[in-house]
């Protein structure tokens, strides 16, 4: 089977819809499907080109997928006009380097929404059915952030995306509460599939500390709270500054791994809280990664308090729980069923400092249940294998291929 992906994000970055997108389609090339992917250069977060890449036309073979890298206008992960024109050259660009490539399925994914619009297009002009992969409710999220008002732009965005679940074959989403979510507005349950997030254990899995990384970061003999990932508007990470504030036990220190639109934010309120007790990281390579989750005696994740992110599933619950760190979880919903259901570590209120400290503590001082929640980490891990599901989605697609001739 010929499937061609478009994707804004695909290894070198490191951002959970990369990793995602590249090993779904690893495997799939792997069980013989011709896999071509249409990208841009690696930019993300800081948009800023990556060493060895230049911003234009390319192609490579990846694991056995063909990369087309399409020159696009390049934005940081921040702002609205820029990023608007970001996205707005990707779609352009996607199209134009998509339109006479021979294939069977095109998929897009979503967010950025662009790219989905791309997907749709090139159905169009190829007269081959598409797919469209949800992995967040856009215009709606951005609207949460108050990335973008209210007006004639969201109205117009929202227009689309009705349009693009009516149009699409199938629609694939990444947890339930998306799938509720598009059902409330409409789009038939026959037409949605739930794959979601997980974790390759050939790269995540138990390990013991890198003795020589907690050298170097100075931080041997710490209890160790890590987060690792993107430092966005919606992960609220300023709330965790202002939590370790108020934290004095001395073998407590907060680490914080990655980049994103808030990290200089976040490191102007570091200074001004002066805090000892917590390091603010650069991103680090995905070979590194594993190193520096190995540390961690708990793994940190946290979004802002919003109805909107009851639904989210973010994609680093499964590896630190594949690396066999308890969570705590700053999330309800869905992913807090899920962690507390193994049970994988425990949950907060979202932006609640009391209940954050009085889960930290727990999971700190009770090593009966933290030996637990050990032990539900690598039985969440292994239900929730990448692998497996990369395989069911390709089945999916191609039985969605199947219906359509």
């Amino acid at each position: 089977m010929k499937i061609l992906f478009l994707t804004d994000n695909f290894p070198p970055e490191r951002n959970a819809p990369a990793t995602r997108t590249y090993e779904h389609c690893k495997a799939w090339a792997g069980k013989g499907e011709e896999v071509t992917v249409i990208t841009c250069a690696p930019n993300f977060p800081e948009g800023k080109v990556f060493e060895g890449y230049r911003n234009r036309y390319t192609e490579e073979i990846m694991d056995g997928i063909r990369v087309i890298r399409v020159r696009t206008y390049i934005a940081a992960n921040k702002g609205t006009v820029r990023r608007s024109l970001d996205y707005l050259s990707f779609y352009f660009a996607a199209v134009r380097a998509g339109r006479k490539r021979d294939c069977d399925m095109i998929i897009g994914t979503s967010p950025q929404f662009f790219t989905a619009l791309a997907a749709k297009r090139l159905s169009a002009i190829l007269q081959k059915p598409w797919i469209m992969e949800v992995r967040d409710i856009w215009p709606e999220s951005i609207r949460t952030l108050d990335a973008v008002k209210d007006g004639p732009l969201i109205g117009y965005l929202e227009k689309k995306e009705k349009e693009c679940y009516a149009d699409a074959a199938g629609i694939v989403c990444v947890t339930r509460g998306i799938f509720g979510n598009l059902v409330r507005k409409g789009v038939p349950e026959n037409k949605i599939r739930l794959f979601t997030n997980g974790a390759n254990p050939e790269n995540f899995r138990p390990q013991a500390k890198n003795r020589g990384l907690l050298k170097w970061l100075g931080l041997e003999g710490k209890k160790i709270v890590g987060y690792l990932g993107t430092m966005g508007m919606s992960h609220k990470l300023d709330f965790i500054l202002h939590c370790a504030k108020d934290l004095s036990e001395p073998d407590l220190h907060f680490l914080l791994v990655g980049e994103g639109a808030e990290k200089e934010n976040l490191l102007n309120l570091k200074r001004s809280l002066r805090l000892e007790n917590l390091s603010i990281l650069d991103a680090v390579g995905k070979k590194e990664v594993p190193d520096y989750l190995s540390v961690m005696d708990i793994g940190l994740v946290n979004l802002r308090k919003s109805e909107l992110f009851q639904g989210a599933l973010p994609s680093k619950i499964f590896e630190y729980a594949a690396m066999g760190k308890p969570l705590l979880l700053g999330l309800q919903g869905e992913a807090e069923s899920i962690v507390e259901g193994y049970p994988a570590g425990l949950a907060f209120e979202p932006e609640n400092a009391d209940d954050f400290k009085e889960k930290l503590h727990i999971l700190l001082t009770d090593k009966e249940f933290y030996a637990q929640c050990e032990k539900g980490c690598q039985q969440l891990a292994g239900d929730y294998d990448r692998k497996r599901i990369a395989q069911a989605m390709l089945e999916q697609i191609k039985e969605w291929s199947k219906r359509i001739k």
